[in-house]
C-alpha cells in the first residue's frame, strides 16, 4: 500500500515521503496513529496544501523533544526495589518503572520512549538506559537500582 508520511517514522522516511508499506502495517499502525495517509490523488493535493503547517508542527515537536533531551541528559534516577542478599531483585525494573521515576523527577516521559535493549533490570546496580524523546533525540540516562530498606 502506498502511504504519505505525515510525520518522521524511524526506518521508513520523513514527512511528506510517499512510501510503499505492507497493508497491515499501514492499516493497523501508521494510519490509526495519524503518522500516514493513503496516497490517493486527493490526499496528495491536500497534503501539499497543508505541507507548511505540518512542517511547522513537526519542527515544534522536535524543538520540544530537544529541550526535554537537554534537561534529561546526564540525569540519574534512583529506584528502590526489594532484593535478596545476593543482590537479585524480587521482580524486575521495567521501562514503566523508569518512566514513572523520570516523571516524578519532573520530566514527562512515556514508557514507550524508554529503550532497554537488554531487557528488564534484575539485579542491584547502576545501568545506562536510552530515552528516545523523538526519533532524532535519544538521550542516555543513568538508572541506579538499590535494595529497598525495610
Amino acid at each position: 500500500m502506498q502511504v504519505i508520511l505525515l510525520d518522521k517514522v524511524a526506518n521508513l522516511g520523513n514527512l511528506g515521503d510517499v512510501v510503499k508499506v505492507k497493508d497491515g502495517y499501514a492499516r493497523n499502525f501508521l494510519i490509526p496513529t495519524r503518522r500516514a495517509r493513503r496516497a490517493t490523488d486527493a490526499a496528495l493535493k491536500e497534503f501539499e496544501a497543508r505541507r507548511a503547517e505540518l512542517e511547522k508542527v513537526a519542527a515544534e515537536k522536535l524543538a520540544a523533544a530537544q529541550a526535554l533531551g537537554e534537561k534529561m541528559s546526564g540525569k540519574s534516577v534512583r529506584i528502590a526495589q526489594k532484593a535478596g542478599v545476593d543482590g537479585r531483585l524480587f521482580g524486575s525494573v521495567t521501562n514503566h518503572d523508569i518512566a514513572e521515576a523520570l516523571t516524578k523527577a519532573g520530566m514527562s516521559v512515556a514508557k514507550a520512549q524508554v529503550r532497554m535493549p537488554s531487557g528488564p533490570l534484575k539485579t542491584v546496580g547502576e545501568y545506562t538506559v536510552s530515552v528516545a524523546a523523538h526519533t532524532d533525540v535519544v538521550v542516555e540516562v543513568t538508572v541506579q537500582v538499590v535494595a529497598q530498606a525495610d
